[in-house]
Parts: C-alpha cells; sequence; structure tokens
C-alpha cells in the first residue's frame, strides 16, 4: 500500500539547494554561530523555497527543552464540544497529560470550536493525538501533509490512511456486546442510528448489525444522522424511526447526544423506557451516566487507551515505529436502566 506520509524536507536538503553544509543551515536558521549575512540570506531562500519546517522535536531533545504535544477532538462542536460535552475527550485527556508529561511533553487540550476555524491556525506543536478521525477528516489532512506526527484514537475512517499509527478501539466487538444484550432483552426490532461522517467505528458498527440481522432474521432499520445536529438530531431521528417503524422495540445509538436526545423524544410520545423501547449507546460518558433512564454503554477503558496513544506519539516523534496498530483492552458492557427488562 501507497503510504499517505509525504516527504519531510529535512536540514540536509536545504543545504543542498543552498550550496553549503548542514551546520551552516542550523547556524543560520537559529542565529547561532558566524554566518555571514549573504550566505544566511542564500539558506533562508532555500528554506522558503522548499517550505522547510524545521524539526523543533529535535531541536528541543538536544536543548533539553519539552515538546508540544496536542489532544484534538475529530467530532463536531454540537457532540464534543461545550462545558459538559468534553466527557470522551476530557477522560482520555486526564491520563494523557500525565502520560505525556512523565516523557518531557507538555499537552495541549484542543476542544472543537464553535466556529470551525482550524486549530492548527492557531497552534504551534510537535504532534498531536487525535480521535477517531473520519475519511476526510481536514485536521488529519494537515497534518500529514505538514509532516506532523499523529497517532489516532480509534482506527481512521478510511484504508487509505491504515498507516497512521493508531489505537484499534475495537468498534466491531463493542457493538456486538450491545447487540447480544439486546437481544437477551428480548429485543425484536433494534434500529441502528449512526452519524453520516465515514468514522471506521460506524463501518464496523453496521458490519456488525448486519451479521446480527443475517444470523437472526430480524429486519434491518437503519438511520443515519448529521452529528452536528447534536441531542436535537436524535429526538429527530427518534421522530423518524417511529413515524416509519412504529413497531420498533430497541435503539442501538452509537453518539451519546443523538441516545439523550432521542430517549427523550421516546417517553415524550407515552413510550416506556426500558419496557417499550430499550435504548443503548457505546460510550459510557456522562450522558450516558446522568440521562433519564441511564443508558447501558459500554467501558472503553479510555484511561488505558491514552497511555497506549501517547506512548505510540512518543516513540513516533523519536523516530519512525514498527508496530502501528495497538489493540485497546476489550470493551466491557455497563447495564443501566435503559435496558433492563430482564434481570441480568
Amino acid at each position: 500500500m501507497t503510504s499517505t506520509r509525504p516527504y519531510r524536507i529535512t536540514i540536509s536538503d536545504v543545504a543542498r539547494r543552498a550550496g553549503v553544509s548542514p551546520t551552516t543551515v542550523s547556524h543560520a536558521l537559529n542565529g547561532r554561530g558566524q554566518v555571514d549575512p549573504q550566505t544566511r540570506q542564500r539558506v533562508i531562500e532555500a528554506a522558503q523555497e522548499l517550505d522547510y519546517r524545521p524539526n523543533r522535536h529535535a531541536q528541543r531533545l538536544r536543548t533539553g527543552g519539552a515538546s508540544m504535544i496536542a489532544l484534538m477532538s475529530s467530532m463536531p462542536y454540537a457532540v464534543a464540544g461545550g462545558a459538559s460535552r468534553l466527557g470522551f475527550l476530557m477522560e482520555v485527556a486526564s491520563v494523557a497529560a500525565t502520560s505525556a508529561l512523565e516523557r518531557g511533553l507538555a499537552m495541549v487540550l484542543v476542544p472543537p470550536l464553535a466556529s470551525g476555524a482550524s486549530p492548527l491556525d492557531m497552534l504551534d506543536i510537535d504532534g498531536a493525538l487525535l480521535v477517531e478521525p473520519s475519511a476526510d477528516d481536514p485536521q488529519l489532512a494537515s497534518m500529514i501533509a505538514k509532516g506532523l506526527p499523529v497517532v489516532s484514537i480509534g482506527r481512521p475512517g478510511s484504508p487509505d490512511l491504515d498507516d497512521v499509527p493508531c489505537v484499534d478501539l475495537r468498534s466491531a466487538e463493542t457493538v456486538e456486546l450491545l447487540l447480544g444484550h439486546m437481544l437477551e432483552q428480548d429485543a425484536q426490532k433494534i434500529a441502528l442510528v449512526l452519524g453520516t461522517a465515514q468514522r471506521n467505528s460506524y463501518m464496523e458498527a453496521e458490519d456488525a448489525y448486519l451479521r446480527m440481522i443475517s444470523r437472526t432474521g430480524r429486519p434491518d432499520i437503519r438511520l443515519r444522522v448529521d452529528e452536528a445536529c447534536g441531542e436535537h438530531g436524535g429526538r429527530e431521528a427518534a421522530e423518524q424511526l417511529l413515524s416509519t417503524h412504529p413497531d420498533i422495540d430497541a435503539m442501538l445509538i452509537l453518539v451519546d447526544a443523538f441516545a439523550v436526545g432521542a430517549a427523550q423524544y421516546v417517553q415524550e410520545t407515552g413510550r416506556r423506557v426500558p419496557e417499550d423501547m430499550l435504548i443503548a449507546t457505546r460510550y459510557d460518558g456522562i450522558r450516558a451516566r446522568t440521562c433519564e433512564p441511564a443508558l447501558t454503554a459500554v467501558n472503553m477503558h479510555l484511561d488505558e487507551v491514552a497511555q497506549q496513544a501517547t506512548s505510540l506519539l512518543f516513540e513516533r516523534l523519536s523516530g519512525p515505529v514498527t508496530n502501528t496498530r495497538l489493540l485497546s483492552p476489550r470493551p466491557e458492557l455497563v447495564i443501566r436502566a435503559s435496558t433492563l427488562r430482564k434481570a441480568a
């Protein structure tokens, strides 16, 4: 498979273009040593022509300074932004920041911006952890284009990005746990609600769902919702599903914001959760825990995932990595009131 990572211009390339030694380039660009003005200008022009970006990590390793990495979310603001909505990102951040500092790395948390502006235009970082990038994620594309080391938490959404180091979140296994539990609770018609983005977690979830309906003969009821719609999108999804499939009795809704909105709408129609409708989501975060009733979800062991991702990024900053994909710990089902029709 052809690598998606472009060749990164090095100090040796600049030296060849300017007709000087790499040491002279380093001194000219960093203001150290004795370099005559004409040579310095020639080096600067060569660096600009080649779009050379100094390897600040290597510089800091030599000087003993800390590198800066970023933890970024690929989810839109409606799902991952806001003071009370950063559950997934904050859970990863709390461990990743400590793990990074132990390795001499400073970490900045980059929340999604309501304006849609790119944080990379505002920061000067050495590398990044990116949560579940989609196939066309602009942040991932920008980092790859700039030659910035990046580790994806969750596999990227395109096979063309398989060479991007990642921690595999076992998305298919997660959905199989949730679907298996719903079947045990006598769910007859299970609707699957996904986001519209091309994320690996959605693709694996859909594959697992299709295997389930093929195996059990359950009807195929799937709906995709724009992540930018947040909880309101979940309400609209529930309304659409109940109008077209009034006899469904279970909803597996991967995005927790959607699940909360759907639970609210279902109960407003007079249906009871879980007696008339089972509702479960993927991430066991604050939304799942505080929803009424509390939502069945999955413990993804994000503390260990954060350590794995930070270690992998540190290796990437230090040089090429041989093992570019790590498996996260096995997911664990967290059963709550939203799916308990029968005793567990």
